[in-house]
């Protein structure tokens, strides 16, 4: 992150509780970056969030305080945090289970609320009402509520926020710093170079697809598998990559091997960045999305890129990418088959995806929006 400017002389010092319970890699990733960014323009900042969290995103390296906090659904959780925010001026909680927490934490206070909605939550039946009363409640109870989507927006204003407004997350830059141990999409070190990567799959000049996400139905992988099929009779027979684990991944993998799919599971991988240099083609197949990580850096780093047409997808990508319908896997198909057919098409993609990123927030713009919101509910105007 560029060094970013203190507070005016004779602002006070606001102290500014970040609550993270868990949750995505991208809002574990805008938390630290959150926090780097406040405390560099002269905020106190405290992190409360699990210690797992705190050894993949190492907040405390940010110029932020961090304070351990059991999980959401533990009993000390609320008692621990309210401890924690005693002497805050606002309260900053990410997610929806954050927010619950936080909002009884501060409950009878006038400590300022914030929370940021950054991905919609899935499930089935009672779980889904259950969810959605927590989100109205939530809604109701905080100051703000900041969307990293224009649908999760209006999402907050149907549950009754009393003031809703979008506030994108910054996709971190190549130069910002990634905590030891970390990268943007898990921990570990890299397995392999760029170079040596073609030569590990065997895949010669075949085209190569990456697709990366947590191996559960949401993610729309089986979608791709059906896409698969068609793409054997293509030649060179590109070969689709899926990095990720989970729940699915036995399933997935006895389909591969059945119908002889050219498909590998790569299972986690912390070298998504260096797997995204050497393909031809990024795919997001899944049913919802926000500010998709995997999307983003596809964009910058000029690879073409399919997805659907979901969430904060469209509004993230503009006309940068091939937008297809979620669960059409003719879709997904046919846009792959026409983009490995038609080199220029691929050039004028990975251009205007490099131009679209261009246009995105950057971190200290987002810092920037973020604190002009806090000096509302902690400077309101006289």
């Amino acid at each position: 992150m560029t060094t970013t400017p203190p507070l005016p002389r004779g602002r006070t010092r606001l102290h500014v509780v970040q609550l993270y319970s868990g949750g995505s890699t991208a809002t574990g990733v805008h938390v630290r970056s959150l926090a780097a960014g406040l405390a560099a323009r002269g905020l106190r900042v405290t992190v409360c969030a699990p210690r797992a969290a705190e050894r993949r995103y190492r907040f405390a390296e940010t110029g932020a305080r961090f304070a351990a906090l059991p999980s959401p659904a533990h009993r000390d959780a609320v008692a621990r945090l309210r401890q924690t925010c005693g002497d805050a001026d606002l309260v900053h909680a990410h997610g929806l289970c954050a927010g619950a927490v936080a909002a009884l934490a501060v409950a009878r206070t006038d400590t300022p609320l914030v929370v940021t909605w950054h991905t919609r939550p899935g499930g089935r039946g009672a779980a889904v009402r259950v969810r959605r009363l927590t989100e109205r409640w939530v809604a109701r109870a905080a100051s703000v509520v900041l969307g990293a989507t224009s649908d999760l927006v209006e999402r907050a204003r149907l549950r009754g926020a009393r003031d809703a407004r979008l506030a994108p997350v910054a996709l971190p830059s190549p130069r910002t710093p990634v905590p030891p141990g970390s990268t943007r999409y898990g921990t570990g070190q890299a397995t392999l170079t760029p170079s040596s990567l073609r030569a590990a799959l065997r895949a010669g000049d075949r085209p190569l697809l990456l697709a990366v996400g947590r191996l559960a139905p949401h993610q729309g992988h089986d979608t791709l598998l059906t896409a698969a099929r068609s793409w054997r009779g293509l030649d060179p027979c590109p070969l689709l990559l899926i990095a990720g684990e989970g729940r699915d991944r036995a399933a997935l993998q006895e389909r591969i091997d059945r119908e002889r799919l050219p498909v590998r599971l790569l299972g986690s991988r912390p070298d998504v960045l260096r797997l995204l240099g050497e393909v031809d083609l990024a795919l997001v197949a899944a049913r919802w999305a926000g500010r998709s990580l995997i999307a983003q850096e596809a964009l910058r780093g000029g690879v073409p890129l399919v997805a659907t047409a979901v969430g904060g997808l469209p509004e993230l990508v503009g006309d940068a990418a091939v937008l297809v319908p979620y669960g059409d896997a003719a879709a997904v198909a046919g846009a792959v088959a026409a983009l490995l057919a038609d080199p220029a098409r691929r050039a004028e993609l990975a251009a205007a995806g490099q131009a679209r990123a261009a246009t995105w927030p950057t971190e200290d713009s987002t810092v920037a929006q973020v604190l002009s919101i806090y000096d509302e509910f902690t400077h309101p105007p006289r």
